[in-house]
């Protein structure tokens, strides 16, 4: 386990005080390592005691914005209700306008009677929460920073040896498409509920393709038709409790690189989103799911629907899970070299493209390449 001892550079802080990046005598990529060579993520500091977070995790930028003045946002995400779409016209068409509405004022919207049970949500918070606080040693079996090494994957920040910051987290990544793995393959304390639950996740992202395709004035079927949902990652993430959540992110300011994202949370709470420049939380609606706009459904629609920026806070209380099921385009071989813009029925002399046509591993690429910090990543492929 990692305790104060490891993390010598923390000894002597005083809670709420903050040593200066410049201090000549604090090695980080030192600490990261001995982190990641634990293997035992965030959660091996918590069980250790520690009642000061290491000097990794303290984010300076975070700090800086909590100790300005901000203002307290009364807006509210939009919830919207999925029952009845396929029996009612009327109520479909009601529906397809709200959608529309709050992907491109929002970027994020919640759906209620969206078709998987609250059971079956439920047993999915809990079969990731079974993962991350079972024994460290058969936890270890899985950790790797290595995304090709196969399908399942243990870790702490994808971005670790890139970040300024570590963020309070750790997470389970399974990629579950297009070939999701051999049942085998997935960890034994969550297996069933992974594979039932990633099943009917995908089915309610088809059914939201018809409706964003709709919402953009496509046939119901064009998104489903250029193979959108055939990238499946699901990522669990476990987020600790935290001595001094005011001195770090659970997950730092970002957009997603998916087309959607569609996030099981418990209740919790922690995630907020960025709009008119204001921090907003998402309530914890139960039954709900949250669904936000991607980098690359903002790219195919040339920026009608937008890609927001998006935080989860770190909290003294927890364990926070939650479950993200990223979709996306698959740059697998028979994919490889199909180029993806912005979608040419959408193009106009008045709506010319802003983005150029791009492969999406060069995307995934430049998206990866640099820290999670709140920039874009699509200004890149812009015109």
């Amino acid at each position: 386990m990692i305790g104060n001892r490891e993390f010598t550079n923390t000894m002597g802080r005083k809670t709420g005080e903050v040593q200066a990046d410049t201090n000549p005598d604090y090695d980080r990529q030192s600490e990261v390592k001995a982190f990641d060579d634990t293997k035992a993520g965030v959660k091996g500091i918590v069980d250790s005691g520690v009642t000061k977070i290491p000097r990794m995790f303290i984010d300076q930028n975070f700090i800086l914005e909590n100790n300005s003045s901000r203002v307290i946002s009364q807006f509210s995400v939009p919830i919207i209700d999925l029952q009845g779409i396929r029996e009612d016209l009327t109520l479909r068409a009601e529906v397809i306008e709200q959608v529309q509405i709050a992907c491109e004022k929002w970027g994020f919207f919640q759906v209620v009677n969206h078709g998987i049970p609250g059971s079956v949500l439920d047993e999915m918070i809990d079969g990731i929460r079974r993962f991350h606080e079972q024994d460290t040693e058969v936890k270890k079996e899985f950790y790797s920073r290595d995304t090709a090494r196969g399908k399942v994957l243990y870790l702490s920040n994808i971005d670790l040896y890139k970040s300024k910051a570590a963020n309070w987290r750790d997470s389970l990544r399974l990629v579950m498409g297009p070939d999701p793995p051999d049942p085998a393959e997935l960890p034994e304390v969550c297996r069933d509920i992974v594979m039932d639950y990633s099943k009917r996740v995908v089915a309610l992202g088809f059914t939201l393709f018809e409706l964003i395709s709709e919402a953009l004035g496509l046939n119901p079927s064009f998104l489903k038709d250029m193979d959108c949902a055939d990238g499946v990652n699901l990522n669990g993430h476990y987020y600790p409790k935290c001595p001094e959540p005011e001195l770090t992110m659970a997950t730092c300011n970002h957009k997603d690189s998916s087309l959607i994202t569609i996030l099981l949370q418990d209740q919790i709470g922690g995630l907020q989103i960025l709009h008119e420049n204001q921090w907003v939380d998402v309530p914890c609606t139960p039954g709900a799911l949250v669904v936000n706009i991607g980098d690359l459904l903002q790219l195919l629609s040339n920026d009608k629907f937008k890609s927001v920026n998006h935080r989860v806070l770190a909290k003294h209380v927890g364990p926070r899970i939650s479950v993200a099921c990223f979709l996306k385009m698959e740059d697998n071989p028979g994919n490889a070299s199909r180029l993806y813009g912005p979608i040419k029925e959408l193009i106009s002399e008045e709506n010319p493209p802003i983005y150029r046509e791009i492969l999406v591993k060069d995307y995934i690429s430049h998206y990866y390449s640099k820290e999670l910090d709140g920039t874009s990543k699509l200004a890149h492929f812009k015109l």
